[in-house]
C-alpha cells in the first residue's frame, strides 16, 4: 500500500463541497492537507511551506487553475512541484489540454474515493516522486 502519510498536499478549490471526498481519503491516509479557496491563497501557502504536490481545480474565479500553474512553473522555487488538475472539465481532450497547460496529471470530478489515491500515486511516480513504500 502506498504511504500517503509522508506527503503534504495543498488542495486548491473555490467550492468546499468539491473537496469533501479528497479530505476523507487524505484523512484516512494521515496526509497533511492544507486548503486554499483561491489561487492567491495557494501562492501564500507556497510561500509558507512547500507541499509534496498540489491538487488544483481548473475553473476558479479570479485566477484559474491554468493561471496558477503558469505562475508555479515560472517560479524557480516551485516549478518542480507536481501539480495535478482535479476538475469537472471532463470532456474528450480536457486531459491533454491540462497536460499541455503545465499540469502533471489530470483527475476528473466527481472524484472516486476508491481509486483517487492510486491515480495520484501513479501521477507522482511518473514525476519521479518515490512511493514511500
Amino acid at each position: 500500500m502506498y504511504d500517503f502519510s509522508k506527503w503534504h498536499v495543498i488542495i486548491v478549490d473555490d467550492e468546499p463541497d468539491n473537496i469533501g471526498v479528497l479530505e476523507v481519503v487524505f484523512n484516512f491516509h494521515r496526509t497533511i492537507v492544507r486548503m486554499a479557496d483561491s489561487g492567491v491563497k495557494c501562492l501564500q501557502l507556497l510561500e509558507e511551506q512547500l507541499p509534496t504536490f498540489l491538487l488544483v481545480d481548473i475553473q476558479m474565479p479570479g485566477m484559474s487553475g491554468y493561471e496558477l500553474v503558469k505562475i508555479i512553473r515560472e517560479n524557480r522555487d516551485w516549478n518542480h512541484l507536481p501539480v495535478i488538475a482535479v476538475t469537472a472539465h471532463a470532456m474528450p481532450g480536457d486531459d491533454e489540454r491540462a497536460l499541455a497547460g503545465g499540469f502533471d496529471g489530470y483527475i476528473p470530478k466527481p472524484v472516486n474515493a476508491m481509486t483517487v489515491a492510486d491515480e495520484i500515486r501513479t501521477i507522482l511516480e511518473r514525476k519521479g516522486i518515490p512511493s514511500g513504500r
